[in-house]
């Protein structure tokens, strides 16, 4: 196989897969926000070429034309198991590098830019951090010289690699689906890989092979309620890479979103200031709150926060220095 023919395929099966979802989605995606999805995926994708990805491409094969004699596959004569093994290594070693990208922070901060694409599409297997694809190119150089993979097979291998990663990432669901997932990672397994909920995106790791989830109990069969990361974060190209070095993915605070200690400061200063005008919280529960609301506005002064101080204000009060 050369690689204008695996470029070729992995473009073919692209247009097929996107065609799919537009056809038959599995979720009605927003167009505007699909083509957004797919607009900075691809950006991604680019940028990502342009540092590395040809590059790991060429030096990948150079590894593997200079070491291919030298790993532990030279054991073994049959070139089909040779072939076979290899693959079944390489997706091994790709679950077990996910599986741990998840489990450290400092990893998931890269991996987590894949993840916080809110519409899962087939574009969304090219969404990957450049961080993230460093390392990756490390682990699979190490893997051809430890193996000793020739440059047929490696070229091989990245082609079947990349055309089932876009397969589990597309938006589609089809009959069979189900009994397939038994032995590969269809959509709906990666579906639920794409949760917002950590106990469900902690599960299906797989790339190819669903074996290894059910070997090592990390095998999930739900659907999601929802796609993508908790919290905001962003949705550029220029945002993501900078997104992958922030350590944690919360959102902005707005002022009105008070956490319970600043909620009971703010009871215990409107308490004295209450006590000032010399009224009970049971008969003059009106002022109370009143006091309350001039307090937030003069923390915040800010009109929203005040609009949703008046709105959100508990029917209740525990006194007399906290918030129900």
């Amino acid at each position: 196989m050369s690689t204008k023919l695996a470029t070729f395929i992995l473009l073919i099966a692209f247009v097929v897969l996107s065609a799919f979802e537009f056809s038959f989605p599995k979720r009605r995606l927003p167009v505007k926000q699909l083509f957004r999805s797919y607009q900075t995926n691809a950006g991604l994708f680019i940028f990502n070429s342009l540092v590395i990805s040809l590059l790991s491409v060429a030096s990948l094969l150079m590894l593997a034309d200079r070491y291919s004699d030298w790993g532990l596959l030279r054991h073994i004569s049959n070139p089909a198991w040779k072939a076979l093994l290899s693959f079944l290594l390489l997706d091994l070693m790709l679950y077990l590098w996910h599986r741990i990208s998840h489990r450290f922070d400092c990893l998931w901060m890269f991996h987590k830019v894949h993840h916080n694409d809110p519409y899962l599409n087939v574009s969304t297997a090219f969404r990957l951090h450049i961080v993230e694809l460093l390392i990756i190119t490390a682990l699979k150089s190490a893997y051809i010289v430890l193996l000793g993979v020739d440059k047929t097979m490696v070229l091989t291998n990245e082609t079947l690699l990349t055309l089932f990663i876009m397969f589990h990432h597309s938006n589609i669901s089809f009959r069979g689906e189900k009994r397939l997932g038994r032995v590969i990672i269809s959509p709906y397994l990666h579906r639920a890989h794409h949760s917002t909920e950590r106990n469900e995106h902690d599960t299906n790791y797989g790339a190819v092979f669903s074996i290894w989830d059910r070997l090592f109990g990390t095998l999930a069969e739900l659907e999601p309620v929802k796609i993508g990361i908790n919290n905001s974060s962003p949705q550029t190209v220029s945002g993501l890479i900078k997104f992958g070095f922030t350590a944690a993915s919360s959102a902005p605070v707005l002022a009105y979103e008070l956490d319970v200690s600043l909620k009971s400061m703010i009871a215990e200063a409107a308490y004295y200031k209450a006590e000032k005008r010399e009224f009970t919280p049971g008969n003059e529960l009106r002022d109370w709150l009143e006091a309350k609301r001039e307090i937030i506005w003069m923390v915040y002064g800010d009109k929203t926060a005040k609009k949703q101080a008046n709105d959100s204000d508990c029917p209740t009060i525990q006194w007399p220095f906290t918030l129900c």
